[in-house]
């Protein structure tokens, strides 16, 4: 620190001085320091304080970051003690500054402390109540801010810490705010039935009632909170017409068949807190840090202090709540909104291990949960701790003791919670993993919380994760086809971070299902997956005998044979020759000469395009050259990038071909062949209809490719590339720092990406739609006894079509000419001319 002088005090005569040795070399006084020496030197005090204390403002700050985050203390304490540094040291700028910034960013990063926050606010208030109005001037410009600005999860967040403030208004308070939301959700759900802003701005209503009422329970606000609950109630209970699309189990035959509820979380929380009304508001879980008979204790242990009538007679300030206006345009956000199902594994069974869905407790816990998870996605070890202490942010008795087993809770006694913090927290991740339309983040970060957290808290998360698995490998027949593939993803990748190990043999009866049954599929997937991010022969090991057909020895050769060293091979001996020029990094002339020769015997024995083979020889050969790692075939490609580009030009049959050779090359590592294909279509020597055609028309099998791991991944990563393109495009567009000019270029060639990306989804429709109805010539053909094999692809044909039917409907919310509106010109300030005033000559000095 700047002001403690930490320097070694040296002497005259280059010496180090060791209890006055003037002239002595370093080592020459052997004599042992002298505890008296600890405060004096040369008989002068010591001028390095050995434990000097922080500034205030420094312990102001950790103060209120550390708040909550011991289970030891009394969060009354804790929250009383800041209150105290903060309103002793108020005259401080750094510590006024240092007060006010915290505590509002606290709110919008760390949402468990917000009722803590709001307890110091309150302890503070009663001694200086310039603190609460700054902290409240403050909130409510950022409120007004995120408002405006249509920051959903901001303003629901900053309201939050002002509902929590509630007793220290003069008026109605946060009431009136509420009021005029409810309105403008009315207006935009009038507008139109899809809205989904509207949703979310009763969501936010929903939300904020409980904090409100259980930080002030004035009869006349419950009042007021049941009036505008009964309003809400007109639109949290109606179905919106997008939830089917975001339903996690819409292949089941009806609503009791599924896993789970999948209620919409607007709905349940309307539900919920009309329990709560009926109940008188008790809204248990929610903690009430402010308490002002604990204001009169000594935190010091001791018996509490004598206080004066004046004292006891104290009245807590009040302060005018804020203007906030609502404006009657609402801004809908930087991004598209869509209703939001309530995704539990635990919730609803017979033993409560998280809060039952009729309880407002888990409406309120998964908010919170998960507003910390997405918020702090840059540190997925902090977010992972939070999770792991999330019994200590909310009210005692909320849960049962970390780690307590399963078979436990049975013994719990009548009325005690059963509810288990590390149920709560996996829950919640996986709610996100399986969030439709698509999830915050990139999935992997949520994967990697999963695994953080295992490693803090390895015996209870692990039994957890047990039950989850199997809850949901139990529902993968009727689970969203796009779920279905993210839990294999996550799957893999877990049983990657801790060597595999999983009770596969609980699963060995889904073996002699067909390939096409979903449990059957997931299986050979999740295999395909661990063997990416592995070797077979160490998958294969982890294995019961039973799987091991599923992972024939070919799997086990990490570099592919090259076919043309078969002579049984067609084209075999020019494959040789073009694989060795290709090595010996040949002219481009004298390997066409032998392409030519290759195309000419082609054309000889009828081949319809005679460029097909001499792609195949010459693709294959590169594939060859690059085997050894992805960076040697990127090199390769590169290399011979322009001939590539020149025969996907020249035929389509020859660029399709392109894709068959680098799948067949791989055909037994098909995570290679996907991500070699991504590098193509990052240099257009492949195209996405072209990949889009290939997979669902040149090898639909009858269908049957549609429960191929190959398939979906394909599909995904082609359109991925095509949407985020558009959207790419989208963003440069509204980019208000670019010149106008440019501006319009892009407004221009917007239209044309935006219909290349409808032709894709419109040819992925027409080619599953057929297999969704079984109307395919060969299908007809090979089903029309219509077997059970039959009804599975079709099965899948279904599975594809709600899936991408989905996703095109969420990009033509983000990019469609009906919403994005006109290009939005500059905005030309008037110029501004300088009057020069007449000068009075009364007024010159001479």
């Amino acid at each position: 620190m700047a002001d403690v002088d930490t320097r070694r005090d040296y002497g005259g005569g280059g010496g180090f001085r060791q209890n006055g040795g003037g002239g002595r070399a370093y080592g020459g006084n052997k004599r042992k320091r002298g505890r008296e020496d600890d405060d004096t030197e040369q008989g002068r005090p010591d001028r390095r304080p050995r434990h000097s204390e922080a500034p205030p403002g420094t312990r102001l700050r950790r103060a209120l970051l550390e708040i909550g985050d011991d289970p030891l203390r009394l969060p009354q304490e804790v929250a009383q003690n800041a209150a105290k540094l903060a309103t002793e040291n108020y005259e401080d700028e750094y510590v006024r500054d240092t007060f006010c910034t915290v505590a509002l960013k606290l709110a919008v990063e760390q949402p468990f402390k917000i009722p803590m926050i709001a307890g110091v606010i309150q302890y503070a208030n009663t001694d200086n109540s310039e603190v609460a109005k700054d902290i409240i001037s403050k909130a409510a410009s950022q409120l007004q801010e995120y408002l405006d600005r249509g920051q959903w999860r901001e303003l629901k967040l900053v309201l939050r810490l002002i509902a929590c403030l509630s007793p220290l208004y003069e008026e109605d308070g946060v009431l009136p705010v509420l009021d005029e939301l409810f309105n403008r959700a009315v207006d935009l759900q009038t507008a139109s039935q899809e809205d989904a802003v509207g949703l979310e701005l009763v969501k936010i209503i929903l939300l904020t009632i409980p904090y409100l009422l259980a930080a002030n329970g004035d009869a006349a606000l419950q009042q007021a909170a049941s009036e505008l609950l009964a309003r809400t109630d007109i639109i949290a209970s109606a179905q919106n017409p997008l939830e089917p699309l975001v339903d996690p189990y819409p292949d089941a035959n009806a609503p009791d068949e599924k896993p789970m509820a999948c209620a919409s979380v607007i709905s349940l929380l309307q539900r919920q807190l009309q329990d709560e009304e009926s109940n008188g508001w008790p809204l248990k879980c929610i903690p009430r840090v402010y308490d002002s008979s604990f204001k009169q204790a000594n935190t010091n242990g001791d018996a509490p202090e004598e206080t004066n009538s004046d004292e006891e007679a104290k009245v807590t300030p009040k302060h005018p709540f804020p203007t906030i206006t609502v404006p009657s345009t609402v801004n809908p956000g930087p991004k598209a909104l869509f209703p939001e199902i309530y995704f539990s594994l635990y919730a609803d069974q017979e033993i409560e291990s998280v809060p039952p869905t009729s309880s407002i407790s888990a409406c309120l816990l998964r908010d919170a949960i998960l507003d910390t998870i997405n918020i702090l996605d840059f540190n997925r070890n902090a977010t992972a701790r939070f999770l792991n202490d999330i019994d200590c942010y909310w009210a005692p008795d909320t849960f049962v003791k970390r780690s307590t087993a399963f078979d436990k809770l049975r013994d719990m006694p009548a009325g005690k919670s059963t509810w288990k913090p590390e149920d709560v927290a996996i829950d919640a991740i996986f709610s996100q993993i399986f969030q439709l339309p698509t999830p915050e983040h990139r999935l992997v970060y949520y994967h990697s919380l999963i695994t953080e957290s295992c490693k803090i808290s390895p015996g209870a998360i692990a039994p957890s994760l047990g039950r989850a698995i199997r809850f949901l490998f139990r529902g993968v027949d009727s689970m969203d086809m796009e779920l279905a593939f993210r839990f294999m993803d996550w799957f893999g990748h877990h049983l990657s971070n801790f060597e595999f190990r999983w009770k596969w043999a609980e699963w060995i009866p889904e073996l002699d299902l067909s390939a096409l049954s979903p449990k059957k599929a997931f299986i050979i997937g999740t295999l395909e997956k661990e063997i990416q991010l592995s070797f077979a022969k160490r998958v294969r090991d982890t294995l019961p005998a039973d799987y091991h057909p599923l992972i024939p020895p070919s799997k086990e050769n990490e570099i592919p044979e090259f076919k043309y060293n078969d002579d049984t091979t067609p084209y075999a001996k020019e494959g040789r020759e073009v694989l060795q020029m290709l090595r010996k990094k040949a002219a481009e002339d004298d390997i066409q000469t032998v392409l030519n020769a290759v195309q000419q015997q082609a054309l000889a024995h009828g081949t319809p395009d005679p460029l097909v083979p001499s792609t195949d020889i010459y693709l294959t050969s590169i594939l060859s050259i690059g085997s050894k790692s992805l960076s040697h075939v990127l090199s390769t490609i590169d290399r011979c990038k322009e001939r590539l580009l020149a025969v996907g030009a020249q035929s389509e049959p020859a660029r399709r071909q392109i894709i068959t050779s680098v799948v067949n090359f791989w055909s037994d590592h098909l995570g290679t062949a996907v991500n070699i294909i991504d590098k193509l279509l990052n240099y257009t020597i492949v195209t996405p209809m072209s990949v889009i055609q290939w997979m669902l028309q040149d090898r639909m099998d009858r269908g049957r490719a549609l429960a191929s791991l190959l398939a979906y991944e394909l599909v995904s990563i082609t359109m991925f590339k095509v949407t985020n393109r558009v959207r790419q495009v989208l963003r440069e567009r509204n980019n208000m720092a670019l010149p106008y000019e440019q501006r319009q270029q892009i407004d221009e060639a917007l239209p044309r990406e935006r219909q290349g990306m409808r032709d894709l989804f419109a040819a992925i429709e027409d080619a599953v739609a057929g297999v969704a109805a079984g109307a395919q010539d060969e299908m007809v053909e090979r089903y029309e006894d219509g077997d059970q094999e039959a009804e599975m692809v079709k099965m899948w044909g279904q599975k594809w079509l709600r899936v991408w039917r989905r996703k095109a409907a969420v990009e033509e919310a983000v990019v469609g000419e009906l919403v994005i509106g006109p290009l939005e010109e500059p905005v030309v300030l008037p110029e501004v001319v300088a009057e020069v005033e007449a000068e009075d000559d009364m007024d010159q000095v001479a």
